[in-house]
């Protein structure tokens, strides 16, 4: 297939573009390679050999038009991201995030175009699954700033104040997006479901849990954890951990998230016109932040981390997804565990210019 890749020059991006290349597909890259992404323009760029470069803004209908001829499937990477804490960065957010994913699906039905891997995320989802041993499934409501003050991190039920169980979350699970970036996140997939309805096409959404690997950026606000653990490091630095520590993720190799675009591509033509569905992107290791900063200082041989016990508002305490879903539906299974895509990753350059 003729694949567009749009945000195909970014940290997730760019491992889509080789997995697809690596199948066979002939890819179109669409990046505006923003500077605060890519701050040495082209020059950041690293792409497999063939693939098409277009050098322009999804938000930019005449890029897009340009960048759809002869395509027969879009992989949408493209977005603005982070937690979108000070509601000042709100209008980027939406405008990089839902502005551009209008221009493109509106392109898409224009050009007849109808089939769409949208790459999601788990913020969609807020606070993850909760059991009260009372009161049963619950959904916490946001953490006050006067329990994370006093150090009280862990949400309690919202019913009974008890302490509460956390578990994986499921597709199906009520949206509850507690950041800018996520209700943007959310508002792509809303747009994306009705552009499938409105033409006849067919859209699977990939919802990342926390994705590391290779070719992280390095020391800025888009750096996910990982990576500013990892930054830290290579400062000589030791990794400073917030809250303390015990925040359950699920940390999923990139390779293994551009793994699953290339399955769900794979997948689209299965399913019926005018479809949209979800899947979680994890690999199935339930981790928390303090034992991934242990990892990594420990692979790097650098300082121990530090649990500093400050927090930000937006975060959630605990999200961790079950895959189940996209192993059923599909042929993708997540390959990188823990242990090893952290020693790799540990000693793996980050882009920005670090070498160690």
């Amino acid at each position: 297939m003729e694949i567009l890749l749009t945000g195909g020059a970014g940290f997730i991006g760019s491992a889509v573009a080789a997995r697809l290349v690596r199948a066979g597909h002939r890819v179109r890259v669409l990046d505006a390679l923003l500077p605060a992404v890519h701050p040495g323009g082209r020059g950041d760029v690293r792409l497999p050999d063939g693939v098409d470069f277009v050098h322009g803004d999804v938000r930019d209908g005449e890029s897009v038009e340009r960048a759809l001829r002869g395509v027969d499937a879009v992989c949408h990477q493209a977005a603005m991201v982070g937690l979108g804490l000070d509601l000042d960065d709100a209008p980027d957010y939406v405008g990089c995030n839902d502005l551009g994913t209008a221009v493109l699906l509106a392109a898409m039905a224009r050009a007849g175009v109808r089939e769409l891997v949208l790459a999601g995320s788990m913020v969609v989802y807020g606070e993850g699954r909760y059991r009260c041993a009372q009161h049963g499934e619950v959904s916490p409501g946001p953490r006050l700033a006067a329990d994370l003050d006093a150090g009280r991190f862990e949400p309690p039920c919202p019913l009974c104040g008890a302490a509460l169980t956390p578990g994986l979350v499921r597709e199906q699970a009520p949206a509850d997006p507690r950041n800018v970036y996520a209700a943007t996140k959310l508002a792509q997939e809303h747009l994306a479901s009705a552009w499938a309805r409105a033409c006849g096409g067919r859209v699977l959404t990939l919802r990342y849990h926390n994705v590391y690997g290779p070719g992280m950026p390095r020391d800025t606000p888009y750096a996910g954890v990982a990576s500013l653990f990892r930054s830290a490091l290579a400062r000589g630095e030791a990794p400073r951990v917030y809250e303390d520590g015990g925040q359950r993720r699920d940390f999923v190799h990139v390779e293994d998230v551009a793994a699953a675009n290339t399955a769900a591509l794979d997948a689209l033509a299965a399913r019926p016109p005018g479809s949209a569905r979800a899947y979680n992107v994890g690999s199935g290791e339930v981790r928390t932040v303090g034992e991934m900063a242990v990892a990594l200082a420990a692979a790097y041989g650098g300082p121990a981390p530090v649990v500093t016990g400050r927090y930000r508002l937006g975060d959630v305490r605990h999200i961790t997804a079950d895959s189940s879903r996209l192993r059923a539906e599909s042929a993708w299974r997540p390959e990188v565990s823990f242990a090893a895509g952290m020693a790799e990753f540990a000693k793996a350059p980050l882009r920005g210019g670090e070498r160690g």
